[in-house]
């Protein structure tokens, strides 16, 4: 099994920034691509931004621009930098990490039990 444990979420007020962290812990796999999805009460889980193992990028639409994802491979940690929060930023945030054990090719997803991020207006 692989755990992954997500940190840094709060109340914070529009315009300000959060950085979340998230460690992926686990023996016998390697972490390939990780990222961070976010879900608002009645709403659909939606992907907020990914990084895959040779570091490249992706973002939502709604994010670009103020959201920075990097990696830590030495750590397996992934982090999400938000700048200019908005109060539509407001949702649980998780974070997923794609990992393959020793010995197999089919990577499976593992995801966090969330934080909390909360914008205020």
């Amino acid at each position: 099994q692989v755990q992954v444990e997500e940190s840094g979420g709060g109340l914070v007020q529009a315009g300000g920034s959060l950085r979340l962290s998230c460690a992926a812990s686990g023996t016998m796999f390697s972490i390939n691509n990780m990222g961070w999805s976010r879900q608002a009460p009645g709403k659909q889980r939606e992907l907020v931004a990914t990084v895959t193992s040779g570091g490249s990028t992706d973002y939502a639409d709604a994010v670009k621009g103020r959201f920075t994802i990097s990696r830590d491979d030495a750590k397996n940690t992934v982090y999400l930098q938000m700048n200019s929060l908005k109060p539509e930023d407001t949702a649980v945030y998780y974070c997923n990490a794609d990992a393959i054990r020793r010995g197999t090719y089919t990577p499976l997803r593992y995801w966090g039990q969330g934080t909390q991020v909360t914008v205020s207006s």
